[in-house]
């Protein structure tokens, strides 16, 4: 099995791999023309930001951040603001009409406990998913493995460590449920 097969298994992986390291240089030219060369509409643009990531519907505004590209996936109508990173060694999956706030961070990887495992460089990513009309305020975290459902909001600056209900607001870090919405967004009692 190859690394990059490893990889999007989930198990742990080496990321010094020759395809893996062509992978993430592919990604890194295909950033630095996006977030340094192109006015942020237009043709060349979209086509850019559609090679880097090919499982883009909606809209990521430059400067944007990514390791591979390829393990990306974002619904139609959802947009990204400026400066976010998203470090798709795992799927990260957003749904239709979410907002991402700048500098939002949303870290697929994960590293060995252990000292010494982890001194070996091995590493493995844990899926991200963000349903459908969601908003994450700027600046949150979402860790590795967390999934957020439907409407939910996420509070600027928060630490998603956990998984998040639909129709909740969360902040703080670790984030917590501060109220549950109704499906209309509306708060509940």
């Amino acid at each position: 099995m190859t690394e990059r097969e490893k990889m999007a298994r989930g198990e742990w992986f080496d990321p010094e791999d020759a395809e893996l390291t062509a992978a993430r240089d592919r990604a890194a030219r295909l950033m630095q023309r996006l977030n340094s060369s192109l006015p942020l509409r237009g043709g060349e643009y979209e086509a850019t930001l559609r090679e880097l990531c090919p499982g883009i519907g909606g809209f990521i505004r430059a400067p944007f951040y990514c390791d591979y590209g390829f393990n990306i996936h974002i619904g139609e109508g959802s947009f990204v603001n400026f400066d976010c990173v998203f470090l798709d060694l795992a799927p990260i999956t957003v749904g239709c009409n979410t907002l991402i706030g700048p500098k939002v961070q949303l870290l697929t990887a994960h590293h060995p406990l252990d000292a010494a495992e982890r001194a070996s460089g091995r590493e493995a990513g844990r899926p991200i998913r963000i349903g459908d009309g969601c908003w994450l305020g700027g600046g949150a975290i979402v860790c590795p493995g967390v999934a957020i459902g439907d409407r939910a909001i996420v509070g600027a600056g928060a630490v998603v460590t956990r998984d998040v209900p639909s129709d909740t607001v969360v902040a703080g870090n670790p984030a917590r449920i501060l109220r549950r919405l109704s499906p209309k967004g509306e708060a509940e009692g």
